[in-house]
This record gives C-alpha cells, structure tokens and sequence, in this order.
C-alpha cells in the first residue's frame, strides 16, 4: 500500500536531532515557556520574515487569539471563503463575530477576490483568507480592498508553510496570520500546535499576554485570558524541522510537477497554479465525477487517499442556519475532490506506480 503520508517515515529522518533536543529539554527540567519555545518563534517569525511569532496550543487557537487581540465581538462581519475547513469558520463564530461566506475560484479553490466587495458592509471588519491546500491567494485586490474600506486582513496559513507570493511568505502577507502543525502540516509538530506572525508590535504583545491566561507578567492579568501554549518539546520538534522545510516544500514541487505533465486522463482535473513558488503542496487535490468509484479504484490498486474536505461547512450541522445555503462553486468542489498520495519521502517508483494507475482509469 502507498500511503497517503507516511509520518513515521518522514519525521524518523530526524530521530537523532529530535532525540538529542528532547533529552535537552528533560534534562533542564523546564517544560513551557522556556528556551526551545524562545529559539523556534525567533527562527520561525525569521523564517517568515516577520517581527513577532507567538507560539500557540493550536492553529484554531492561534484564529481566535487575532480575532479576540483586535476586539471583535457580537455584531461585527468576517469575510471568509465558503470553500474551507471549519476551523476557519469556528474561530470567528467562536468570537461572537459572523462569517460571510464567498465563494471560490474553481481554478485555484481560493477564495474569488472578484466576489468579495459585494459582501463588505458597514460591519465588516476583516478579510481572513486560506492559502487553502498550499496555495497562497493572490494577494492585491485583497489588500485593496482593506485600504478602501480600513478592514484588517488575517491569513489562515495553516496549510501554507513556506509560500511565498511576490517575495513574501505566507504569515507575512496581512495584518496577523494563523498557523497550524498539526503533524501533517508540511512543517508539523508530534502532536497539536500552532503559532501566530504579526508585524504589529501591540497585537503581538497582546496575543502573548491573551495566550498565558491574559498575564502581562506572573499572577497579573491584564485580559480575561487562556491557556493556549506552545509546550517546550514541540518547540523543538519544530526547530529541528524548520531547518529542512525549504527543502522538503522543493520535493513536493517536483512530485506536484511530475504529476501535473504526466497524468494525462480526461476523467480527472489536475490543480491549477499560477506561480510555481506560491504552492507548497500540502496536499494534491483532483477533481473527479464519481469521486467514490476512483477512491475505490485507487484503494484496490493499493494507493491510499484523503478527501479535503467531504462536506462544506455551511453543510455541516454545527451550522445547521446555513444548511439551506446554495453556494454551487463550493458545493461542486467538496463533491468532486480527492487528495493523492504527495510527500517529501515518496519515492520514484510510488510517484510513477501512482500516475500509471491513474492514467488507467476509466
């Protein structure tokens, strides 16, 4: 079986650094807050090309910290694309605020900058936009749009580690980003974590203080707080995998690449990207008519896949008011895609093996 991503695999190729960082740390004693949270927020906010990172419990934490630092609450809109994981979506209802859901560009599954200006009212407040799939949004109609109407712009990077689009990363291309590392992010942790990039002196301040339990300084709260941190251990798991990001993103380029000048099978639509850079590849979706016979195609010649995401979320019960909602581009995207197997530790013969069955498939 290929597998869809083989974590053991990639993250035992840095047992010994990770071994090494973690004896460290069990050796000091000290489990938060300490040196090995100091060194991969200094390196990731460098890494970004940010002044501040926060490290934080979650991605969907670091969400609803950037929400809650700018003070938006009951009454106040949310610009969102319909086409993305919940978590999105939970932060800002979580904060009292309400989504508007836009619609996405079928080519790119971003959000449709073109679609947007039509939902700004007097009680919009932000943009947040997905780099959804590893693909950063093309960026300019959006920061247009914040200068004319002075709405601030948050970046749901979570799945955009290392884009970069017109020279910048993701996590510094708006106001504040999110990011998740999860364990299969592009540069994920052993467990749950998350951090957030701002150039804003006073909103990093803020989120930190927020994050340990509204405290400016020890058993002083400033804010009503919450517990949201980064823990020493996967700190270090991160540094250690920052090192070689780069270089993993670069492995998956060539794979996406391969895939995209060799897959040639007029029942599937290959991703579209308008710059090599601005996709990371965290994951390789096609779209497909009758999505569950290909996955059981794949399943039986032994390639595993994912679908990102089944159901949208103006379909899901959590958003029950919204499930009447008709979003068509949305709702024929999450009906027709299905991830295959990409990573950085693949090898020839999978990546070949992978596009010989597909291109048989009829």
């Amino acid at each position: 079986m290929i597998k869809f991503l083989d974590l053991e695999k990639i993250n035992n190729r840095f047992r010994d650094e990770i071994d090494l960082r973690i004896k460290t740390i069990l050796d000091k004693g000290w489990y938060l807050q300490g040196e090995e949270n100091e060194s991969f927020t200094k390196n990731f906010a460098q890494y970004c090309g940010t002044k501040h990172c926060i490290g934080v419990a979650n991605g969907l934490d670091a969400l609803n910290l950037i929400i809650k630092a700018f003070g938006f609450g009951d009454g106040d809109e949310i610009i969102v694309p319909a086409n993305t994981y919940i978590a999105t979506i939970l932060a800002i209802s979580q904060n009292g605020c309400t989504p508007i859901l836009v619609e996405p560009d079928i080519n790119t599954y971003n959000i449709n900058p073109d679609l947007i200006e039509e939902k700004i009212t007097e009680k919009t407040k932000a943009i947040m936009v997905v780099h959804l799939y590893g693909q950063a949004v093309q960026m300019e109609k959006i920061w247009e749009l914040a200068k004319k109407y002075d709405l601030k712009v948050i970046e749901d990077s979570a799945q955009a580690h290392g884009t970069v689009y017109n020279g910048k990363r993701a996590g510094n291309l708006s106001d504040a980003s999110a990011f998740s590392f999860y364990p299969g992010k592009n540069l994920g942790c052993l467990g749950d974590g998350g951090a957030v990039t701002t150039n804003d002196d006073n909103l990093a301040a803020k989120i930190k203080a927020i994050a340990n339990y509204g405290s400016d300084r020890k058993y002083h709260h400033i804010y009503k707080g919450v517990n949201s941190r980064l823990d020493e251990i996967q700190a270090a798991v991160l540094d250690v995998k920052l090192k070689y990001l780069d270089q993993d993103n670069e492995k998956r380029r060539k794979i996406a690449k391969y895939y995209r000048e060799n897959i040639k099978n007029e029942n599937i639509i290959l991703p579209a990207t308008y710059n090599e850079t601005s996709h990371v590849w965290h994951v390789f979706v096609v779209r497909t008519n009758e999505r569950d016979r290909f996955q059981r195609y794949l399943q039986n010649n032994d390639i595993q896949t994912i679908i990102h995401y089944p159901t949208p979320p103006h379909k899901q019960g959590a958003y029950s008011e919204w499930n009447d909602l008709s979003l068509p581009i949305t709702e024929e995207i999450h009906k027709t895609i299905i991830s295959i197997p990409i990573s950085p530790v693949m090898t020839e013969k999978e990546i070949q093996r992978i596009m010989e069955v597909i291109n048989e498939y009829v």
